[in-house]
């Protein structure tokens, strides 16, 4: 194992803990009745178990790898000075968890010189996570079992798959609604099981297609290493591999040109 190679380890071992344990952390409060929520300048939800978990995570890395750099939805960026840098999103998918609803996760991703390498993502309510480190695969667990590989469907054709987005009103925001009906109409089942939660069901194979029109890095870091490890892909809405686009596609692949082309015309 070369020294690189070491150090992606050691950062994927406290990646899969600190992300654990920050979401069972936000399932104390998500079981809360007298839960407040706040709105930030974005008009998006946040609580105290964002802020919580975001700070227990910086805590973490700053403590086992101080000079890697931070960034995360709630408290901004934090410099480094080694090549390494993480992208926390503390509870992706705010609004489900304030509404009760468990379809919500912890996302923590590592980045060299801008390139993810590591992705986990946890969700508490639901007993299930998925993480990938590159070239290592990506693995699914869920509460009582072993990890086994996570591996994206073989499904060819839209018509026959699960298109998945968060919100419908994220394709009118950004003009694009005749995007949403046009792959709603093509697919074979269209649902809202959105945020990561969307995600994780590409890259197990239960679902074909997620697709979201506007996100930030910190929703979409962690999502490349796993999509990819699992077969799949995520891309911008061009086809280019990227996080920092503001918006993603994924696929399992298989269907990834014909979606490309729907999404083109």
């Amino acid at each position: 194992m070369s020294g690189l190679e070491r150090e992606i380890e050691r950062r994927l071992e406290l990646a899969r803990t600190i992300a654990r344990e920050a979401a069972e952390g936000t399932c104390i409060h998500f079981y809360q009745a007298d839960l407040q929520v706040e709105q930030k300048k974005d008009r998006t939800p946040v609580t105290i178990a964002d802020r919580e978990a975001e700070q227990f995570l910086r805590k973490r890395i700053t403590a086992a790898f101080s000079e890697d750099g931070i960034e995360g939805e709630e408290f901004g960026k934090q410099p480094g000075t080694s090549p390494f840098r993480w992208l926390l999103d503390p509870i992706d998918g705010t609004k489900s968890f304030v509404s009760g609803v468990p379809l919500f996760g912890t996302m923590v991703a590592v980045l060299l010189e801008d390139q993810p390498q590591i992705g986990v993502m946890e969700f508490p309510a639901l007993g299930e996570s998925i993480y990938a480190a590159r070239g290592q695969g990506a693995w699914h667990t869920t509460v009582g079992k072993p990890p086994k590989a996570a591996q994206v469907s073989q499904v060819d054709k839209l018509s026959c798959g699960l298109f998945c987005t968060t919100a419908i009103d994220g394709f009118a925001a950004s003009g694009r609604e005749h995007l949403f009906e046009k792959l709603q109409k093509q697919a074979s089942l269209t649902r809202t099981w959105g945020d990561c939660y969307g995600y994780l069901l590409v890259a197990t194979g239960r679902a074909e297609l997620m697709v979201d029109p506007e996100l930030n890095p910190w929703d979409t870091a962690a999502l490349l290493p796993i999509l990819e490890e699992a077969g799949g892909t995520l891309t911008d809405f061009s086809g280019r591999q990227t996080v920092f686009g503001g918006e993603a596609v994924a696929t399992n692949s298989h269907i990834f040109p014909e979606v490309l082309e729907l999404i083109s015309a």
